[in-house]
């Protein structure tokens, strides 16, 4: 892999059925060298799920990599002007996030570190998760996928016969998908028959 030495962004988002996904690619990232920076939205820091309490995903985030959480807007801003990261992804990606990014909304710690980043002429990396993809979000995803150094991991409806509007990213396809994100690529095919994993 390509991802040796590489400073990895990874920002955590609220699309709880997602996360234990997020951690296993986590760890990949960690394994192939790269060192990772968790960034965790206030969702994730401060909500309990049927998926887990949040100091279960706080506890499992930092002890994967060895680093404190940029858990703040305070904290995120900095990413700018230190220029600290080569790459930032987002996974999982909410649809709020997403809406929040297409419209320049930036009131929480996971946009701010996008802002930041973004600032530095450098790739962000989205694994889509959301119920609204197909839906009211469509328009925001449109908007994201014709941005500058905005990549996709690959994404699928996850359930198109129960949740019509949702999209899932193919979270196994994350690290290749960061690979092609640091030299400026987009991975194809970006549309995908959705396989859980």
């Amino acid at each position: 892999m390509k991802l040796t030495g590489k400073r990895i962004g990874f920002a955590v988002t609220g699309s709880y059925c997602t996360l234990d996904q997020a951690t296993v690619e986590m760890k990949r990232l960690v394994e192939a060298g790269a060192e990772i920076q968790p960034i965790l939205s206030e969702m994730v820091l401060t909500r309990d799920s049927k998926y887990g309490p949040a100091k279960k995903w706080i506890k499992a985030f930092q002890e994967l990599t060895a680093r404190p959480i940029i858990s703040s807007i305070v904290q995120a801003e900095p990413i700018g002007p230190g220029k600290l990261l080569d790459l930032l992804i987002i996974a999982p990606c909410t649809g709020n996030t997403i809406a929040k990014l297409a419209n320049g909304i930036i009131d929480e710690t996971v946009i701010m570190a996008t802002k930041a980043h973004l600032r530095n002429d450098k790739p962000v990396l989205i694994a889509i998760a959301t119920n609204d993809g197909l839906g009211l979000n469509a328009k925001n995803l449109g908007i994201l996928l014709n941005t500058k150094n905005i990549y996709f991991v690959p994404f699928g409806q996850d359930n198109p016969s129960e949740k019509r509007n949702s999209l899932v990213a193919r979270f196994d396809l994350l690290c290749e998908s960061a690979e092609y994100a640091l030299e400026s690529k987009q991975i194809q095919p970006i549309l995908i028959e959705y396989r859980g994993i």
